[in-house]
């Protein structure tokens, strides 16, 4: 069953607008990251490690959760609109399959941006005059953020599945974001899902926020994601969202 949703889910994406939002969301903080970095050379001096603070800063504070819930808030709407709900209710499938079924969707299209932001990053580096190659810890960093869509995105598709607003749970995914940037000044980026991808990917630092130790990071994205995802389970059991006419 869990399979199928997942086909069902992707037939929903072909010819969306999550693809156009994939491909070109991203370059506004690509562009503005590597103005920043341009404009800053002379206090910036670690070339790819100080390309890589400026880009993640503005993609992991400003444009990567929200995207997150872009994509979560587009798969739930079909569900609202047009008493699709209960057709959705009434379906011989697993509830737990149904949420699953578009977290998987949602995990592969953030892998998909994940993939083209680092592609960015690399052009960008060059159309600077970097030498050499992207240096292999910020491949791994961005593989860290990417496991970050664990936290996040699950708790983007439960707002999104009880919030009838497309637009609502966006704006929550910003706001949370722009916390998280306190939180992760703070040291306190394990206990906010929306700081762990500034922490994953080592947003704005050229050293490892992780200090080497990736467990406590690991524990606090499975934590976020079974208390999300065990919460949205429980309230598709126990609750009836209404969808609108």
């Amino acid at each position: 069953m869990l399979l199928r949703c997942i086909k069902a889910e992707n037939m929903k994406l072909k010819h969306s607008i999550i693809w156009s939002a994939c491909i070109f969301i991203p370059i506004i903080p690509a562009v503005m990251g590597t103005a920043n970095y341009l404009n800053n050379v002379g206090l910036l001096t670690e070339e790819w490690y100080s390309l890589w603070t400026q880009f993640t800063l503005f993609y992991s504070w400003l444009f990567y959760a929200p995207l997150i819930a872009l994509y979560c808030s587009y798969l739930w709407r079909l569900e609202h609109l047009n008493g699709n709900w209960n057709v959705l209710m009434t379906a011989p499938v697993p509830v737990r399959d149904v949420f699953l079924g578009k977290l998987m969707v949602i995990f592969r299209v953030t892998l998909f941006t994940q993939v083209w932001v680092f592609f960015l990053y690399i052009v960008c580096g060059k159309l600077c005059g970097l030498p050499g190659v992207a240096p292999l810890d910020t491949v791994l960093w961005m593989l860290r953020g990417t496991l970050a869509a664990a936290a996040i995105g699950t708790l983007q598709l439960l707002l999104s599945m009880v919030i009838r607003s497309f637009a609502v749970p966006i704006g929550i995914a910003l706001a949370g974001s722009i916390l998280g940037f306190l939180f992760i000044n703070k040291g306190w980026e394990l206990y906010w899902p929306y700081s762990l991808m500034m922490a994953g990917m080592n947003s704005n630092k050229s050293e490892d926020i992780l200090g080497g130790n990736p467990v406590p990071f690991l524990v606090s994205v499975a934590v976020f994601f079974a208390v999300f995802a065990g919460a949205a389970v429980l309230w598709l059991k126990k609750k009836d969202v209404k969808a609108q006419a």
